[in-house]
């Protein structure tokens, strides 16, 4: 069956991956602080579930807000550019140059401007996942169809109406797979939020982990983090499948046809 060929393969490759290192931490004969083995790590985590659970909701309400804002500030930006060249000219180094700072070294600054707490976290989710968002959205707003724009063109069609017939409709791939890197990233970024300021979450409870030693405990909030990224970008994907079913469709038309098959 079809959902056997996408999750079996990932799921045996993950499988023996936890193997091999419960097998190299006992062989090795390394120290608990230094590996500890999947077991322990389970353990640990569930020895601290009810703090394990409390930091997992405050990290999941800081990355939803912040992609939330992060997808109005960067869809909102791609359709700034897209409509006005000018603001693509100014905007578009900028949104560049924005990438270039060290999120851990403006993350003080938040802190400093905002406190300790929820605000700074929220904010550098933003930083992390509006520019994914915004670069796919305005490079898939300009890789529309020219001859059906033109066709629109002749039929009178007013700027607005090609842009939402047309141009989002043609856009929205592109969208999507921003979105499924920007979710990605979104709660790595959470989690160093809260790791530098934040008040609760994740990256404090791995923070607190790390100045007790507790290295089993570390683990199991960054498989925790992992696993939570994974979960939202299948929840992505699955949507994308839902909105886009004729963008699939064609694509695996055209694999069928590359293969030779057709």
């Amino acid at each position: 069956m079809k959902w056997r060929k996408e999750i079996l393969p990932p799921m045996a490759f993950i499988v023996t991956l936890i193997i091999g290192w419960y097998f190299i931490a006992e062989v090795s004969g390394l120290s608990s602080f230094i590996l500890p083995t999947p077991l322990e790590v389970i353990k640990a985590g569930w020895e601290t579930r009810s703090i394990l659970g409390n930091a997992i909701g405050n990290t999941l309400l800081a990355t939803g807000i912040g992609l939330v804002l992060a997808l109005v500030t960067g869809t909102g930006i791609a359709a700034l550019m897209d409509f006005w060249p000018f603001m693509q000219r100014a905007l578009y180094p900028i949104l560049v140059v924005s990438q270039t700072i060290q999120i851990l070294a403006i993350a003080p600054i938040f802190i400093i401007w905002f406190g300790f707490g929820l605000t700074p976290t929220i904010l550098i989710v933003v930083l992390f996942c509006f520019f994914p968002l915004a670069i796919s959205t305005a490079d898939g707003l300009t890789s529309s169809d020219p001859e059906l724009i033109a066709l629109l063109h002749t039929m009178r069609a007013s700027r607005w109406q090609i842009w939402r017939m047309v141009r989002l409709p043609s856009a929205l791939p592109s969208f999507f797979s921003g979105l499924r890197l920007a979710v990605t990233y979104s709660v790595v970024a959470a989690t160093i939020g809260e790791w530098v300021g934040g008040s609760s979450g994740l990256g404090l409870y791995m923070l607190r982990s790390k100045n007790a030693l507790a290295t089993d405990q570390v683990f199991a909030a960054m498989f925790i983090t992992s696993l939570l990224s994974i979960c939202l970008f299948m929840l992505v994907y699955y949507i994308e499948r839902l909105v886009l079913p004729w963008y699939h469709s064609r694509q695996r038309t055209e694999k069928w046809e590359g293969s030779g098959i057709f």
